[in-house]
């Protein structure tokens, strides 16, 4: 098989997913309208294929979503409805006509260890920081979790029915850009190693992360005498160009804070992808009542279920 398979190990797995523009070329540069874009469409894939979203991060050519998903076919449709209609929009509103994203998001499952889905929140939250790009991630002008997190603000976006706006035009019915508009609000879920903290408490630990990445990234900043870019900067660069050179490397099975952890899911893993493999090639045999492993993506055959 040359694509990894998709696998959680349980109902109700912690993913973190991410991908990337074609080329990597700054085709999600923040700006008002696609923030609005961006939210409306998550939330309303959320709505239809309902996913806990705990943190996310977008920059100006990948993003990252830490989610808690059911199973990985309820993980696919979410994908799926979100990242076509996200790519729909951003071109009409950009002008990009061609394809938009590049090859297949990772979708990397975290272990149920405190450390592990900490480390990964940690991870998106710096996004912005990290890169010496804002000073503050309150600063970052794109979408981000870090304000909504820390002080509880809501992110809200607009959701356009393109169905209804083509029915009607086919109906030769004048209407104004937002009449088949709806707004949404995303909603944000603890992580699940936290989620017996109460809100106050929950905020208070993630401002101590956000506290903690903005001081290491000033520490940096003066060690290397580089100040931030800015927002101003960001906004302005060129959407269709893309980066002199891009970030490559293999990604990891799973994150996983101890080796024990790690062995136990990768072991869990090679299970699954042997049981994979034996069906189908039963399958290929020509024996039609075969049995596939929970979880998996059978080939031209329905999904089954954990």
């Amino acid at each position: 098989m040359s694509r990894r398979l998709r696998f959680t190990p349980e109902r109700g797995s912690l993913v973190h997913l991410t991908w990337r523009t074609l080329q990597g070329r700054y085709l999600l540069t923040p700006r008002p309208e696609l923030n609005e874009i961006i939210v409306g469409a998550l939330a309303r894939a959320q709505e239809l294929y309902p996913v806990g979203i705990c943190a996310l991060a977008f920059a100006s050519n990948h993003y990252h979503l830490l989610l808690l998903v059911e199973d990985v076919q309820r993980m696919a449709s979410f994908m799926n409805h979100f990242q076509s209609n996200l790519a729909r929009e951003a071109g009409r509103l950009f002008g990009w006509p061609e394809k938009f994203w590049a090859r297949r998001y990772q979708a990397i499952p975290v272990s149920g260890e405190e450390a592990a889905q900490v480390e990964r929140l940690r991870y998106l939250l710096a996004h912005g920081c990290k890169e010496g790009l804002v000073e503050r991630l309150s600063d970052w002008p794109g979408v981000h979790a870090a304000q909504a997190l820390v002080e509880g603000k809501p992110l809200e976006g607009t959701w356009f029915d393109r169905t209804r706006e083509a029915a009607a035009r086919r109906r030769n019915e004048a209407f104004e850009s937002m009449k088949y508009a709806t707004r949404y609000t995303l909603t944000l879920v603890p992580l699940p190693c936290w989620e017996h903290l109460s809100p106050e408490k929950y905020r208070e630990r993630v401002a101590r992360l956000v506290q903690e990445i903005e001081a290491e990234a000033a520490a940096r900043r003066e060690a290397e005498a580089t100040p931030a870019r800015g927002p101003k900067e960001i906004r302005a660069q060129q959407r269709h160009e893309r980066p002199k050179r891009l970030k490559k490397g293999p990604a990891p099975l799973f994150h996983a804070a101890t080796k024990r952890v790690r062995k136990e899911l990768s072991e869990a893993y090679a299970h699954f992808v042997a049981a994979f493999r034996e069906a189908a090639e039963l399958l290929k045999a020509g024996q039609r009542e075969v049995c596939f492993p929970p979880g998996s993506f059978p080939p031209a055959l329905p999904f089954v279920p954990g």
